[in-house]
C-alpha cells in the first residue's frame, strides 16, 4: 500500500541526537503516529490545488544534502509531501516536525548497531501509513525488510562515499535506480547488478543551493579555505605539507563540522609552522560557512578516497575557484578551466601558487549554477525516474 498522496522519504544514516531531545511517553509507534499524522494533515490541507501550488512555489531549496533533493522534488512537482528520516538511539519514537510546508523530518529508534541499519519502529510506521511513492536511501541504508514492505515504491540508492555500494546484495538488489558520481563507480555497481539502472548524479555537489552560497563583498584575508570534517580521509596532510613547501607563506582557514582528529591537526599545523586558523566542531550554520568562504581566495578539496564532496560546488557558488587533489576518486568532473585546477599531492604547493597568481582566469559561479544548481539537477533526476518506470 502506498501513501494517500505522492510522497518521498529520504533515509540517511545514524544520527545520535535529533531535537526534540525529550523522550515521549512509552507507546507503540502506531499509537504515536495516530496522534501525529502529518501525511493526513497535508492531504487535507492541500486538497485545494491552488493552495498546494502556492506552498510549493514558496519552498526554499536549501540546507544539506538530506534536504535539498526532497525539497527540489517538491518544487518540481514529483511529489506533494516529503520527509527526511534518521536513526537515533532514543527508546521511543520522535514526532515529525514540518521544517517547511510540505517537508518534514522524523527519527526512528535504531534496533541494531551494525549496518545495514534497521528500525522496527520504521517498519511499523510504513505498515501504518503506507509506503512512499519514492524511497531514497543514502549511505548505510536500510534492512531487507524495509525494502520488502516498500515493494511498490520506486527505490533509489546513493552511497555518499567512495565505495558506490555500502549495503549488502540482499538489500541493493531491490533498488530501481542507483546513483553514482563517476564512471568508475558505475562500473563497480554493474559488476554486482548488471541489470539495475545506474546513472551519474551526485547529491552533494549537485542539487546546489545558489541562494545561500553566493559572493559577498568581503576582504579576502585568507588565501585558502578547507571546509571538511576532521577525519583522515579528508587528507589535511596533503594541504598542510604543500603549505610548508610553498615558495611564499600562505594563510589558510580550516572549518571542521565534526571529526576525531581535531587535536592532531592542530598539533600538525604547529609542527610544520604553517599559518592555519581553525574553527572546531560543532561547526557553523550554512550562511556562516558562506561568509567564511568569502574571506578566502581559493577553496581546497584535498581528499583522495572521498565521495563527491558538496563543498566542491559550494565554493564555486561563493565565487571561489577550487584546487582539488588530482587523485580524488569522485568529483573531478566539476573541475574545469573555468572552475579550478586539479593537481597531484606531490605538486599541490605548485597548484596553490599558480592559482593565487591567476585568480582572474577563473569564473566558477556561472558554471556551478548552470550545471549543478537544483533546477538542473531535479530535471535530470525526474528524467531518470520517468525513464525507469516511475509514475506520479
Amino acid at each position: 500500500m502506498l501513501t494517500t498522496i505522492p510522497t518521498l522519504y529520504a533515509i540517511s544514516d545514524f544520527r545520535d541526537g535529533w531535537p526534540p531531545t525529550a523522550e515521549l511517553p512509552a507507546k507503540t509507534y502506531y499509537q504515536h503516529w495516530q496522534a501525529s499524522n502529518p501525511i493526513a494533515q497535508v492531504a487535507q490541507r492541500w486538497c485545494d490545488p491552488q493552495a498546494l501550488e502556492t506552498a510549493r512555489t514558496n519552498l526554499h531549496v536549501n540546507g544539506g544534502y538530506m534536504e535539498r533533493l526532497p525539497l527540489a522534488c517538491l518544487r518540481y512537482g514529483l511529489v506533494d509531501y516529503a520527509e527526511k528520516w534518521h536513526y537515533v538511539r532514543t527508546p521511543t519514537p520522535q514526532s515529525a516536525g514540518l521544517e517547511q510546508p510540505l517537508f518534514g523530518c522524523r527519527a526512528f529508534h535504531l534496533h541494531n548497531e551494525c549496518p545495514p541499519f534497521e528500525s522496527t519502529d520504521m517498519l511499523e510506521f510504513i505498515h501504518a501509513s503506507g509506503a512512499p511513492h519514492i524511497l531514497c536511501t543514502w549511505g548505510l541504508g536500510v534492512s531487507e525488510r524495509v525494502m520488502q514492505v516498500c515493494a511498490e515504491s520506486f527505490k533509489v540508492y546513493y552511497s555518499l562515499d567512495a565505495p558506490p555500494l555500502r549495503v549488502p546484495p540482499e538489500v541493493s538488489r531491490y533498488f530501481d535506480l542507483i546513483l553514482v558520481g563517476s564512471e568508475q563507480q558505475r562500473a563497480t555497481v554493474h559488476e554486482r547488478h548488471p541489470d539495475i539502472p545506474c546513472e551519474i548524479l551526485t547529491l552533494g555537489p549537485e542539487f546546489a543551493d545558489f541562494e545561500t552560497f553566493r559572493p559577498l563583498d568581503l576582504p579576502k584575508d585568507y588565501d585558502l579555505i578547507y571546509v571538511a570534517c576532521a577525519q583522515d580521509y579528508k587528507r589535511h596532510d596533503v594541504l598542510f605539507e604543500a603549505m610548508a613547501r610553498c615558495a611564499r607563506r600562505v594563510r589558510c582557514l580550516c572549518v571542521f563540522g565534526y571529526g576525531d582528529k581535531v587535536d592532531e591537526l592542530h598539533a600538525y599545523a604547529q609542527r610544520l609552522n604553517i599559518d592555519v586558523d581553525f574553527i572546531d566542531p560543532p561547526g557553523v550554520p550554512f550562511a556562516e560557512i558562506n561568509r567564511l568562504m568569502n574571506r578566502a581566495k581559493i577553496g581546497v578539496v584535498a581528499g583522495i578516497n572521498d565521495g563527491c564532496p558538496a563543498i566542491l560546488t559550494e565554493y564555486m557558488l561563493a565565487g571561489l575557484p577550487v584546487l582539488a587533489n588530482g587523485d580524488l576518486c569522485c568529483g573531478l568532473r566539476f573541475i574545469t578551466p573555468q572552475t579550478g585546477l586539479s593537481v597531484s599531492s606531490a605538486v599541490f604547493d605548485q597548484g596553490i601558487t599558480y592559482m593565487l597568481d591567476h585568480l582572474s582566469e577563473f569564473d566558477p559561479r556561472p558554471y556551478a549554477i548552470e550545471h549543478c544548481g537544483w533546477p538542473t539537477s531535479v530535471q535530470q533526476f525526474a528524467d531518470m525516474l520517468n525513464a525507469n518506470g516511475y509514475k506520479r
